[in-house]
């Protein structure tokens, strides 16, 4: 035993001798730091025939591709309603270049994602991938957005999806009311739902499909975004993509008229949203909107939190002891927008919560607003801007709807100053603007105690 551990504390010492003569002052050669590879800004180009092409190389392991196309519902006709909705359901469907079955199996293989979502203005498909797949996953996405054939065998298919999801959008009170609230507040465009009309479910041909994505997914109309990327590299891309030069089909001014929709159900609680016509997305008058909104309250910022300091909540709770839920309501498009407040509450005191609500806009409007306030909501709009583009999807999204609306894209230091501008006036006049404006109203539930539009 004794001759072992002679051995060991032998071994030890020896080791303990090597490390001694390795210099540990300086740096292995084999381990150098590599120099910080320089940060890039955002670029942007527009191609001869109009197509617009964003970019920003991040240098992150992962790339993302996005088509940002004007083809979201407001473009839909009376004759095609429903139109979009279908279109967004068929981009996994067998295209010119692949079939539906390649599509899965081909994005599965390399690890990667192709998604599109719709708006009430934009279309988005979005493919993302390890950088050195993005050549294989972006032969996908060009067949699912510029090379589409529209089976109608798999059209067939589709139609339980269809019914879907609009069976999931039905189970959600806010998706109905924020539905009817559009279809409400005006005579075209902006009116038309997200979700396909009951009539046209299994009404959609192939030549209707073929004909929308013929006059919108033009190149007057589209803007590729990439994240991850190489600007020169998808600048080609987007010159070898097939779709029709021009600015596509005219486009429709949507017309705020203001109305009211009522949804009489059984159910206990009350959805009501009570709007006039806002602002203009990008706009000063956006700005001074999204402000407004901070001040009255948009949720609280603590998990499970009461959102005590909106004025909102200190109102109606003077108003009611019953259980309440009230937010103010922001959505801007490109020529218009709605602004208002949204309270959710029991049947025997909707009245109260909805009167309480509309007197904190009033108060704003009356110049009932302090500079701690403005300050506050503020430094609210500017912290939730940079935490929504801190990720890829909100950084693209950012990118997209920038460069597909103005041909340019803003860095955040012009967004963060352009709110900072935002002035204690100009919120008032917001709040003035609400009030004054011809209202618009949409409520589900049991609406016995629910004031109607021209009762407010």
């Amino acid at each position: 035993m004794r001759g072992i551990q002679s051995l060991n504390n032998f071994s030890k010492r020896c080791y303990a001798a090597a490390r001694r003569r390795e210099t540990l002052t300086e740096p292995l050669e084999s381990l150098k730091p590599s120099k910080p590879l320089p940060p890039q800004d955002v670029q942007v180009s527009k191609l001869p025939n109009g197509l617009v092409i964003a970019s920003i190389e991040n240098y992150s392991p992962v790339s993302s591709v996005g088509v940002f196309v004007k083809a979201g519902s407001r473009y839909e006709t009376a004759e095609n309603q429903g139109v979009s909705h279908v279109l967004r359901l068929a981009a996994n469907l067998t295209t010119k270049g692949a079939s539906a079955f390649k599509l899965c199996r081909g994005v599965e293989a390399i690890g990667g994602s192709l998604s599109v979502k719709t708006s009430r203005e934009t279309m988005v498909y979005t493919a993302d991938c390890l950088r050195d797949d993005l050549d294989s996953l972006l032969e996908f996405l060009i067949n699912v957005t510029a090379a589409q054939e529209f089976r109608p065998w798999e059209l067939q298919d589709l139609i339980t999806r269809v019914q879907i999801d609009k069976a999931l959008a039905q189970q959600c009170p806010q998706i109905g009311v924020i539905e009817k609230l559009h279809e409400a507040a005006y005579k075209n465009a902006l009116s038309n739902s997200l979700y396909c009309p009951d009539y046209m479910v299994g009404q959609i041909s192939s030549e209707q499909l073929q004909s929308f994505v013929g006059d919108h997914f033009t190149t007057g109309r589209i803007a590729l975004v990439g994240l991850g990327v190489n600007h020169s590299n998808l600048r080609k891309v987007a010159e070898g993509l097939s779709v029709r030069s021009g600015a596509g089909a005219p486009v429709a001014r949507a017309l705020y008229r203001g109305g009211e929709l009522r949804v009489q159900t059984n159910d206990d609680l009350v959805h009501a949203l009570i709007v006039s016509e806002g602002g203009v997305i990008g706009s000063a008058e956006a700005n001074a909107f999204s402000v407004l909104q901070r001040i009255l309250g948009a949720g609280p910022h603590v998990k499970r939190g009461s959102s005590i300091t909106s004025k909102l909540s200190q109102g109606i709770a003077k108003a009611t002891t019953k259980p309440f839920d009230a937010t103010a309501f922001n959505a801007s498009y490109s020529d218009s927008g709605l602004f208002g407040v949204y309270t959710i509450s029991q049947a025997d005191s909707a009245g109260e919560v909805i009167e309480a609500a509309l007197s904190q806009v009033r108060g704003v409007a009356q110049g009932n607003v302090s500079a701690a306030d403005i300050t506050r909501a503020k430094n609210q709009v500017k912290a939730e801007y940079l935490m929504s583009i801190e990720g890829s999807d909100g950084l693209m999204e950012e990118m997209g709807t920038q460069v597909l609306t103005t041909v340019a894209y803003q860095a955040p230091d012009t967004v963060l100053q352009a709110i900072e501008a935002v002035s204690q006036d100009a919120v008032v006049q917001a709040a003035k603007t609400f009030v004054d404006g011809t209202k618009t109203m949409a409520a589900s539930g049991h609406l016995m105690n629910t004031p109607f539009v021209d009762e407010i």
